[in-house]
């Protein structure tokens, strides 16, 4: 028993392999890391806990919240236009970030191009590894970078500890820990790498290190994504962060979304657009453009529909794209890349029997430009009118668009941000769209655009089709 201040600390017992070196909180026949029988060996390990007495302790002078100086803000703006929109504005100096995603979309990729696009303003930038070599992560800057910045340093090794280390003889203003799952601190023997005591202690390190007020830096973690599309371990470690990034898209298409669901520097429902291309990651500065086929004035084509959905804080013009084939089964196809199948035979329906379409006989295919999903249902009345476009075989003006909710009765329902999506298509020169009626809750100041107000799909498919 040993004794510090008033408070009694035991010393910890484990048990330690002399073959390999594996620590056991308990002492086992045979070594599960090298097979070796009879190895393990006790050891004493002294209590690093740091306890002082009540009157030893310091207490912090209670402050007004009215005298406390706020701290700095300032932000590293990178170049990287999409990524700076999601953050807020860039990465605060003080900050600690995760970010997560499914294996392979492009998280590691995506910090890379961080690192040497900060580095390439004057900063130090530090990326460690556990999971991959120097030689690894210089390969994929090889293919990234036509020159590779000096001010990025790398360092491969799951020990926080030695990481920690080389903080301090680098000096970094930006560190980032490629993924945080896989690194261990020599103070937590019997805890494995992932397990949620060696994450949490070496995020609480990261933590500090990142909070420190006379040396502040930006910290980025990478955090592995399990089965559930969360990030694997406790959801302690999403509190602790100030800012949670998802990155998303599957690995077969180019599209790459990303997406804050926490940020205290700050919106939640900003989102940046990426596509990704033998050299890494490429900012859609402009989404509009990547969601639409570029056509002449005068180019028209059956099947195509535009439509505004709000993403985050600004309004994307999307094309919807619809094929209609009479089907040689007993069961037509129902195919909607962009939309999931329930709410596509939702949409059908409602077009039979309020449209007087006949599908029953048909297979309908739709998709958008760029593939992008959607999630709301300001899209409906688009998706219908591409599909009645397909049918008839006759275009939509490519100045038209299409904005409101469709209800099982088919009448057209309103939507939340109409006057800003409206004023989205009016700067970009478009002639006519087509909203629910009474939608409008003021009058806007447009210029170009004639807003047709509209009861029912079936008014609809008579105004736009004669």
């Amino acid at each position: 028993m040993q004794k510090v201040g008033l408070i009694n600390i035991k010393n910890k017992t484990v048990f330690k392999c002399s073959n390999c070196g594996y620590v056991s909180p308990k002492w086992v026949g045979r070594c599960p890391e090298c097979d070796n029988w009879n190895t393990f060996e006790e050891r004493e390990i002294q209590n690093q806990k740091n306890s002082r007495s009540a009157s030893a302790r310091i207490t912090k002078p209670l402050v007004r919240l009215t005298q406390v100086k706020a701290g700095n803000s300032d932000r590293i703006v990178t170049g990287i236009n999409e990524f700076n929109r999601v953050m807020g504005g860039g990465i605060v100096k003080d900050s600690i970030t995760i970010i997560t995603a499914k294996p392979g979309a492009g998280k590691s990729t995506l910090l890379l191009q961080v690192a040497g696009d900060v580095a390439s303003k004057g900063l130090k930038v530090l990326y460690a590894s556990g999971e991959e070599s120097e030689s690894q992560i210089k390969s994929r800057a090889d293919r990234i970078f036509n020159k590779i910045e000096d001010g990025v340093w790398v360092y491969s090794d799951n020990s926080m500890d030695n990481v920690l280390n080389v903080v301090s003889q680098v000096d970094p203003d930006l560190l980032i820990v490629d993924s945080i799952q896989t690194f261990i601190l020599e103070g937590f023997p019997g805890s494995r790498a992932g397990s949620p005591t060696q994450t949490m202690e070496c995020a609480n390190e990261l933590l500090k290190l990142a909070k420190d007020p006379v040396r502040p830096r930006a910290v980025f973690l990478v955090g592995q994504m399990n089965k559930s599309e969360e990030i694997a371990g406790l959801r302690a470690l999403e509190h602790l962060v100030d800012t949670v990034l998802i990155l998303d898209g599957d690995n077969e298409e180019e599209l790459r979304g990303l997406s804050v669901s926490k940020n205290r520097f700050g919106s939640t429902w900003e989102r940046g657009y990426f596509s990704m291309t033998e050299n890494g990651l490429e900012s859609i500065d402009n989404p509009s453009e990547y969601f639409m086929t570029s056509r002449d004035k005068n180019e028209k084509v059956s099947g195509c529909a535009l439509t505004v959905v709000k993403d985050g804080s600004r309004p994307i013009i999307v094309e919807i794209e619809s094929l209609v084939s009479k089907t040689y089964t007993p069961y037509p196809s129902r195919i909607g890349e962009c939309v999931r199948r329930e709410q596509l035979n939702t949409l059908i329906s409602i077009l039979e029997q309020r449209g007087r379409i006949s599908l029953y006989d048909k297979d309908v295919v739709i998709k958008t430009t760029g593939g992008l999903k959607f999630k709301e249902p300001a899209v409906n009345l688009s998706i219908i009118m591409s599909i009645v476009s397909s049918v008839y075989d006759k275009e939509i003006p490519n100045d038209t668009a299409f904005i409101s909710d469709v209800g099982l009765t088919g009448e057209l329902k309103k939507v939340p941000s109409l006057e800003l999506r409206i004023r989205e298509l009016d700067r970009r020169g478009f002639g006519h769209v087509y909203v629910a009626k009474n939608a409008l809750i003021r009058s806007l100041d447009i210029k170009n655009i004639e807003v047709h107000e509209v009861k029912s799909i079936q008014e609809v498919i008579g105004m736009v089709f004669k």
